[in-house]
């Protein structure tokens, strides 16, 4: 069986969920879910280190292997474009110093793998998720975001980060002094 942490990314809300299933998607099982939500009233980098401190906490409680999150969108305001990155390099430095396998994957590549529409509603994610994981109530807009892309994971492998590696037409990714840049 494979553990998936999904990730939302947001600096005022963050949603997780975590799933199980077989080595081929198959058999899908719900685990947990809930969002991380640090204090507006606190400056940002306590903001941040909260985020980093309550997903490694519970990376350590349910130890997932791998972890599928949420691209970063460029944004109409250029300033929350940066504090959401901010955020979600916590999430990822979370990850990666307790040695979870990351993947990302856009809004579009969630929506299409889970329902079958790019274009989809907040909506129709939230009743997709309860389907697949046969939850009784449609789970939250942030953790129905998460567990969508653990979903996406589960069913279809997506860009590893920050694999050198890489298969083809993922991105592969290489240090150059005081820049990282993608290579196509």
């Amino acid at each position: 069986m494979r553990r998936i942490l999904g990730v939302d990314p947001g600096l005022r809300c963050t949603g997780f969920g975590i799933i199980e299933c077989g080595l081929s998607g198959t058999s899908v099982r719900y685990l947990s879910s809930g969002v991380i939500t640090p204090a507006a009233t606190v400056a940002l980098p306590q903001r941040i280190g909260k985020l980093y401190e309550e997903l490694a906490e519970i990376i350590a409680t349910y130890q997932p292997a791998e972890m599928a999150i949420e691209q970063v969108f460029v944004n109409i305001n250029p300033q929350s474009t940066l504090l959401l990155g901010q955020a979600r390099g916590a999430l990822l430095a979370a990850a990666v110093v307790n040695g979870l396998e990351v993947f990302e994957y856009t809004a579009l590549q969630v929506k299409q793998g889970v329902v079958g529409n790019g274009h989809a509603s907040k909506e129709q994610v939230q009743v997709m998720v309860q389907r697949l994981l046969n939850l009784k109530e449609v789970p939250r807009t942030d953790p129905a975001d998460a567990l969508a892309c653990a979903l996406r994971h589960a069913h279809g492998g997506g860009n590893r980060l920050p694999s050198g590696v890489g298969k083809r037409g993922m991105r592969r990714w290489r240090v150059v002094p005081e820049i990282a840049r993608a290579d196509s």
